[in-house]
């Protein structure tokens, strides 16, 4: 009989593997797939298309449709410059919790789910179960959208989906979305005595950045809708979070570049935002082109992440409250593959162990008690697909 590893010892190897989203997964895929394979259960891939990467998705139950399907990520974000304790890539226990890079967000969840696909696999299930594991959810959520693509195909469509992103195991139904671009600024270069005559593309990223301020302030002035009053903050905000340009003090910028990011609020369309904003840049463009025609700025798409919405009698919803007993209303202004798989017909609820404020941090932990309040979670899952 192949070992049936406890949740512990599968986080123990998911962490091991030092999965940071510059980096390839296939290592931690790699694993997943014979463990999984061990237990008689058949898992599929997806590839990113430099075949560095690989989504992993799995069944097991009757072969019908409204499978609950439990979602998580397998990349985990850099440790560069961080000063840790210990090693980021083994777990420590220590004062209550479990640290190392991911046990919170999300190989704890990842390993909970990998546990509850085994554990179901034993029993008689009634309804089925699935597992979903992404990459590149760190870097803009891009790894989803095809995956759950090639999921459709493969396996009976689910119905319910949980992805566990911490959320201290309360069910939350609604997040923000997210939309974000590498803006390239190219410039024309004269002598800085000769200012008006060249294009320095750094003081053009700063009308930008006007604009950005100017247009935050403007929403922060106004009061909140209903739905967005519900977040913190409760707004949709715009930022630049990266900028670099230039050649010399006394030489008009040839280059600059730019992250620029929007986090909007359901309710609202990222796409008006998303024209708002490249109809800013384009008004710029052309100011700096009536001075040198070579000049321009280029918008590369960097992620475009649909927000989580309010389902009515949603069905994930609906099922995480009936295991947790949790009733309160819960919003997150951080972004998840929930609206993802809600675009796709899917309900969506997130509902995961350990606080998303530990994510991403040095010493980043997940708590003893949370990592042990999602094992009971998938222990009632189980109970219930049996029942169902």
């Amino acid at each position: 009989m192949p070992e049936q590893l406890t949740p512990f010892q599968i986080m123990q190897k998911l962490v091991s593997f030092p999965t940071v989203s510059r980096d390839t997964n296939l290592p931690l895929v790699d694993w997943v797939e014979n463990y999984l394979s061990e237990h008689g259960i058949e898992a599929h891939r997806y590839y990113h298309e430099d075949g560095e990467k690989a989504a992993l998705f799995a069944h097991t139950g009757p072969w019908i449709e409204g499978a609950v399907v439990l979602s998580g990520h397998t990349d985990v974000v850099p440790i560069d410059g961080q000063p840790w304790d210990s090693d980021p890539f083994e777990v420590v226990e220590k004062d209550g919790k479990y640290f190392g890079r991911g046990t919170c967000d999300m190989k704890g969840f990842d390993a909970l789910a990998i546990w509850a696909l085994v554990a179901a696999s034993k029993q008689d299930l009634k309804r089925p179960l699935q597992l979903a594991l992404s990459f590149d959810e760190e870097v803009g959520c891009t790894g989803a959208p095809p995956m759950i693509e090639a999921m459709q195909p493969i396996l009976p469509k689910g119905s319910a989906v949980i992805v566990g992103e911490p959320s201290n195991m309360q069910a939350v139904t609604a997040h923000k979305g997210g939309q974000g671009y590498v803006v390239r600024i190219t410039g024309f270069e004269v002598h800085s005595s000769l200012l008006p005559t060249g294009v320095s593309a750094i003081l053009e990223a700063g009308r930008i950045l006007e604009w950005v301020n100017r247009t935050n302030a403007e929403i922060q002035s106004k009061s909140p809708e209903t739905l967005a009053a519900m977040f913190n903050p409760p707004f949709t905000t715009l930022h630049v979070g990266n900028i670099n340009g230039g050649t010399a003090r006394n030489i008009t910028a040839k280059s600059c570049v730019m992250d620029f990011e929007m986090r909007v609020v359901p309710g609202e369309d990222p796409a008006d935002w998303d024209a708002k904003f490249v109809a800013e840049v384009r008004r710029i463009e052309a100011g700096m082109r009536k001075i040198h025609p070579d000049t321009g700025i280029e918008l590369e798409p960097l992620f475009s992440v649909p927000g989580l919405r309010p389902e009515e009698d949603g069905e994930a919803e609906a099922f995480a409250r009936a295991i947790t007993g949790d009733n309160g209303t819960h919003v997150v202004s951080y972004g998840t593959e929930g609206g993802q798989f809600q675009a796709a017909g899917y309900s969506a609820v997130v509902c995961g162990p350990g606080s998303i404020n530990q994510a991403h941090q040095p010493n980043e932990f997940i708590e003893i008690s949370e990592f042990e309040a999602g094992h009971e979670f998938m222990r009632t899952l189980i109970t219930r697909l049996k029942e169902a």
